[in-house]
């Protein structure tokens, strides 16, 4: 049995920093075309570069995304963008639209091709008919159960891979394919512009009755009848590399270098903790659920891992997030008088004791000492302004790419 690549999501090039240096094996990242995150921060060609040169420095990989479900219009851009990619060297192009993944197999045949969830991969002969047009992996579709994982993984080539997300927000359209923000707003989720309408809250209103309104219930699941729940698979380690998954996938490109940071130290312990003694495991199994849970997220659930959810499983429930821990920034550098330069992300005040996470998962109390502002040098009692750039001085110093939080 081998180690599974842990695959993490990255926004832009600090939060793919924080998920290398915390423990991803392989990052994937948007372009800022034919993505389907059109509202991340994503990568113009020479980040790109960057991200791909600092990933290789690491030893981890770098996947694009191209997953867009291409138009008459898009068809000659896309054209261009993939002899952009040809250049540019990513370890790898997520695909979801069969056209697209021609082009690239024509014009960058030296780049694997990986195909999207978006692509409904079902049963092992949708994932041999890929393979046999030159797919190095095939993502699976969400809906599967580990069972099919397992019998996809028997009737496959042993030197194809498998795909799938065990972590992050779940769509409650098919395999992600939805219509409905289209619908209510004009904005094509196929084509990374998505709303999230299945976020919100809806009523019922009677034609004849125009501004009375009734909740939509069924039963205790309240009124977001399209919401999901989080999935989070960190709890059923040894089935999933029991199933056979090549590439352990998490959600969210849209997420913070916090998000990142806790998924990946958290799923890279919990899978090495495995490998050296299966034992070693199931004993920490509460602190794995402990650190995951620093991250926001809405209640978790394990998906259609173990048949098709109930009340209990995928759905349901409201669009809240449960916010147990607040992050205050990632360590860019500390200067020779051992102040840490970073942008604020929430506020803080001298003499506030905060922590340091640690990538293997040994984190650190630390005091707030003195907080200046980086540019002028001006000393703050607190910093409530976000987005600016500080100098701090901590009675630890701490390393770049440290993330800075604390419990709320």
């Amino acid at each position: 049995m081998k180690k599974p690549e842990l695959l993490l999501p990255a926004g832009n090039l600090d939060t793919l920093k924080t998920a290398v240096i915390y423990g991803a094996d392989a990052v994937y990242i948007g372009g800022e075309a034919f993505s389907l995150r059109a509202k991340a921060d994503n990568f113009g060609p020479e980040t790109m570069k960057e991200a791909i040169r600092f990933a290789h420095e690491h030893g981890a990989r770098v996947f694009i995304t191209v997953n867009i479900f291409a138009h008459n219009r898009d068809i000659k851009a896309a054209e261009d963008y993939l002899y952009v990619l040809k250049d540019i060297k990513p370890d790898a192009l997520i695909i979801s639209d069969l056209g697209l993944f021609m082009k690239a197999k024509r014009i960058c045949p030296e780049i694997e091709i990986h195909v999207s969830t978006q692509m409904n991969n079902t049963n092992y002969e949708t994932f041999n008919a890929w393979y046999e047009l030159g797919a190095q992996r095939v993502v699976c579709a969400r809906e599967l159960t580990m069972e099919e994982i397992s019998t996809i993984r028997r009737n496959i080539p042993d030197d194809r891979q498998i795909e799938a997300f065990v972590h992050g927000a779940m769509c409650i359209s098919y395999s992600g394919r939805c219509l409905l923000s289209s619908f209510l707003t004009g904005r094509d989720a196929n084509l990374g512009a998505c709303t999230h309408p299945c976020r919100w809250e809806y009523t019922l209103m009677e034609g004849s009755r125009p501004g009375e309104y009734f909740p939509v219930e069924e039963n205790s699941r309240g009124t977001y009848i399209f919401n999901s729940k989080d999935l989070c698979m960190i709890e059923h380690v040894p089935e999933l590399l029991e199933a056979g998954i090549d590439s352990w996938k998490i959600e969210g490109r849209m997420k913070t270098q916090l998000y990142v940071a806790t998924c990946a130290r958290t799923y890279r312990r919990a899978i090495d903790d495995y490998f050296e003694d299966p034992a070693l495991y199931e004993r920490n199994l509460d602190s794995y659920r402990e650190e995951i849970g620093k991250c926001t997220y809405r209640e978790f659930c394990t998906g259609f891992y173990f048949g098709r959810p109930g009340t209990e499983g995928q759905v349901y429930g409201d669009s809240t997030y449960v916010k147990d821990y607040t992050f205050f920034g990632s360590v860019d550098s500390v200067d020779d008088e051992g102040f840490a330069h970073f942008i604020q992300k929430n506020k803080f005040s001298v003499g506030d004791t905060i922590e340091i996470l640690k990538k293997d998962m040994t984190d650190v109390r630390i005091k707030v000492l003195d907080i200046r502002d980086e540019e002028t040098g001006e000393k703050m009692d607190s910093c409530p302004h976000a987005s600016q750039r500080l100098k701090v001085k901590f009675d630890t110093v701490p390393e770049v790419y440290d993330i800075l939080g604390g419990k709320n």
